[in-house]
């Protein structure tokens, strides 16, 4: 049998079989990424009747059914990310939310979205520790644990932790631009904005002695996709941070989304997943120190200074969200959503090939769509792809893209062969 890592896709019929070519839940190395989950009744395969709360519950039931599934607890969840349509229904959500967290709150990300599949009025998603690994027959580390973490130096939520660490990732929790002394927006524009909240990463980073650069993914969330401009001026003092990652030019994987509304009437939100070389006991320390971060760009698919396309650390690597743009004319590619998505797709596909890895060892999907209506031709392209219908997926539905794209697509990938240590 292969000491290697296995890419593992497992179903219920306990939780809803989803709308789409994908799997409930696959588990790669420490991690099982979960497709988001809408509020179907597994059985009718329809919504569940009701208003805001019932469908939170019936997302809640569909995410625990599944870990039930693969002998995982509510408890094993790192991280949530809450899609709402309407962002006033988060206090009811969160009512729910209690319910099936009360003893532990993972890191959470909240953001309204301007159409969920289905229609629905909330979609969840969670991304789970797999303690025991997926090398066959040989459980990795049954026994890792969960570290979290809270400082003052950031803003602080009963709701949430402010980074979760199993294995060799941080997760952190969307940081809104909040000052953490007075527990408010900071006063500004969308540029203070912006700074506030790479300032309030920054501080959860170095309450647990973890450098800037040890970023790999930086999700933005922006009420109006036309303040990238100004958010990126801000982001270049930022990264690189360290006279090494100037050295090289390292700035990680990234992906831009457009809100339909924030949190606290937030213009901006930004997301950070991180390295976490030392690991969480009881790996030994001989293992787990000096695990190197591998960034890779090539020519074949977009480029953009201010993201790298792939960013690969230990088993997994996370890549930048791709545009339908031809990487040889930098424009967008012609046609309608189709074409755009088969490009984008083609994107990933060369990225992955530099890397000398295929579209197989894809874990999760998500997918940016202007009409939400166009997942059906999406699809159909998308299972050109993937004929399998193998990975994880998320879906939402948002007011715009960058260069007014139709669609826009990011991908993690599994790592069989790791990162090596430093020599």
């Amino acid at each position: 049998m292969s000491g290697y890592n296995t890419v593992l896709a497992r179903n219920t019929e306990n939780a809803s079989k989803g709308i789409g070519p994908y799997s409930q839940t696959v588990a790669f190395s420490h991690y099982n990424n979960l497709s988001a989950q809408l509020p179907i009744e597994p059985q009718s395969g329809k919504l569940v009747a009701g208003g805001i709360k019932e469908q939170a519950e019936q997302c809640f039931k569909n995410i625990k059914a599944i870990l039930d599934s693969i002998d995982h607890v509510m408890s094993d969840v790192v991280r949530i990310t809450v899609f709402v349509k309407n962002i006033k229904d988060i206090d009811a959500v969160d009512e729910v939310y209690k319910t099936f967290f009360t003893t532990y709150v993972p890191s959470r990300t909240v953001v309204a979205v301007t159409a969920l599949p289905m229609d629905a009025l909330v979609q969840i998603e969670a991304l789970v520790s797999n303690g025991e690994g997926t090398i066959p027959n040989a459980p990795q580390a049954g026994d890792l644990i969960k570290l979290t973490n809270n400082t003052a130096n950031a803003p602080t939520s009963a709701l949430s932790t402010q980074t979760v660490a199993f294995s060799h990732y941080n997760n952190l929790s969307a940081q809104l631009p909040i000052d953490p002394k007075s527990g408010k927006l900071v006063a500004g524009g969308v540029k203070e904005q912006a700074g506030q909240c790479l300032k309030n990463i920054k501080a959860i980073l170095e309450s647990i002695d973890v450098p800037f650069d040890d970023i790999v993914k930086i999700n933005i969330f922006l009420k109006n996709l036309s303040d990238i401009e100004a958010v990126n001026e801000v982001y270049t003092t930022f990264f690189p941070d360290s006279a090494i990652a100037r050295a090289v030019a390292y700035v990680p994987a990234r992906t831009v989304v457009a809100a339909s509304a924030l949190p606290m009437d937030a213009l901006v939100q930004i997301e950070a997943v991180v390295s976490h070389g030392d690991g969480t006991p009881p790996q030994a320390v001989e293992d787990r120190h000096g695990i190197i971060i591998k960034a890779n760009n090539t020519e074949n698919a977009p480029k953009c200074s201010l993201s790298t396309q792939a960013v690969a650390f230990s088993h997994y690597n996370h890549l930048s969200a791709q545009l339908p743009l031809d990487p040889k004319t930098g424009e967008m590619v012609a046609g309608d959503v189709k074409e755009q998505a088969g490009q984008c797709l083609k994107n990933i596909k060369a990225i992955l090939e530099s890397i000398d890895h295929v579209m197989e060892d894809v874990v999760k999907v998500n997918i940016f769509l202007k009409n939400i209506e166009d997942i059906d031709a999406v699809d159909e392209v998308y299972t050109t792809f993937f004929p399998g219908g193998v990975p994880a997926r998320r879906t939402v539905g948002v007011s715009a893209l960058l260069k007014d794209a139709l669609v826009q697509i990011d991908v993690v990938v599994a790592n069989a062969e790791g990162t090596p240590p430093i020599a």
